[in-house]
């Protein structure tokens, strides 16, 4: 494309995506879950790195299984994943069951109205329509509450004509092992199941899989995992790190006391030191909340923001660096191996989802495969 020629060196900061370490999460999660599928949750453009090329590498290495949230995320992604299972979180309302039946997609359903629904299309054109059967056990969001599995259950012929390709749960407190709520998802699930005609299972989100057999069931369904994010902040990370973000220095300038530092003046200075401006802000996900809080790497000396994160820029006290490391023109790493995703959101006193699917469009975007 005309102009594009030298993006990465001319953009405010570059995002880089390691498809290689993703592929690495996906298969160390295969091999956590042994004989057990292993989907790939892709909703939120992948979770903010960009679903097409995530999706190619994963369908690359072996996934057949795919969910997204969005009927929308399921069209743009069904012609570049031709052969793959393509599950629908958030379900089916009237009218779009010939897109899904056109689309070979999966509905989850998730209420005994889509249920019907599904079933009354499927009678309609006199084939089995496949579909995944969604059961609440306790998030009180989406799925089939209790009462509506044993109505389920007193009548079963509402299913007829419907292919159960699985049932399935969400649990709610995974990331913490010993929380009560598992294994009362877990017995819950269970009893809920044996309620309803025999199918397949899938119960294990990314946290999920770590929790042992017991949760693994026929499918897992990772998300967060796959893109770094610790799955039980209680013990060490073992997902590799999937990425690196950078941000271009516009400015230094010498400071010294009683000089202040962006909107509000939130940081003062009590003695002399140096600070740089970088092409980074809250409008490209860098979050609001990481002012005075946040740091950064510049070279191998870890750098804090100082003053409010703003639009378009943030500012680090690179006092401690050295004076040829910090000029217009370097990059200042926000995001790496030194400081993940989970470290970010710590500081920003969120989860790192938020953080990865925040991130923006203004990045210059890199992605790398071994």
């Amino acid at each position: 494309m005309p102009g594009t020629e030298g993006a990465g060196e001319r953009a405010g900061a570059v995002l880089t995506v390691d498809l290689t370490a993703i592929v690495a999460n996906y298969r160390l999660l295969c091999r956590r879950l042994g004989a057990v599928g292993c989907a790939a949750v892709v909703k939120a453009d992948a979770y903010g790195l960009g679903v097409e090329p995530v999706a190619a590498a994963l369908a690359e290495a072996g996934c057949r299984h795919f969910f997204v949230a969005q009927l929308d995320e399921a069209l743009a992604l069904r012609p570049r994943l031709p052969a793959a299972a393509i599950g629908v979180f958030n379900g089916l309302f009237p009218g779009e069951e010939g897109i899904y039946a056109e689309n070979h997609l999966l509905p989850v359903l998730n209420d005994l109205g889509q249920v019907d629904l599904w079933a009354g299309f499927a009678a309609h054109h006199r084939r089995a329509m496949p579909a995944i059967l969604h059961l609440d056990t306790g998030m009180s969001r989406l799925g089939l509450e209790p009462a509506e599995v044993t109505r389920l259950a007193d009548d079963p012929a509402r299913l007829d004509g419907i292919e159960l390709r699985y049932v399935l749960g969400h649990l709610a407190c995974a990331d913490q092992p010993r929380h009560p709520m598992n294994t009362r998802q877990l017995a819950a699930f269970g009893a809920a199941r044996a309620k309803l005609p025999p199918a397949p299972a899938s119960f294990a989100n990314s946290s999920g899989i770590f929790l042992g057999a017991d949760y693994h069931f026929d499918l897992g369904r990772p998300g967060a995992a796959l893109y770094g994010v610790a799955p039980q902040p209680e013990i060490p990370n073992p997902m590799a790190q999937v990425v690196n973000l950078k941000g271009k220095i516009l400015q230094v300038r010498d400071v010294d006391r009683p000089m202040t530092v962006g909107y509000g003046a939130t940081h003062r200075f009590t003695g002399a030191g140096r600070l740089a401006t970088v092409a980074v802000g809250y409008a490209d996900g860098y979050l609001r909340s990481l002012s005075d809080r946040a740091h950064a790497f510049l070279g191998d000396v870890r750098v804090p923001v100082v003053g409010r994160v703003s639009m378009d820029l943030i500012t680090v006290d690179v006092t401690a660096a050295p004076p040829r490391a910090a000029r217009p023109g370097r990059w200042v790493e926000l995001l790496g191996s030194r400081h993940g995703v989970d470290a970010l959101a710590a500081e920003a006193g969120t989860i790192g989802y938020e953080v990865l699917t925040a991130l923006g469009r203004r990045y210059h975007r890199a992605y790398v495969k071994a």
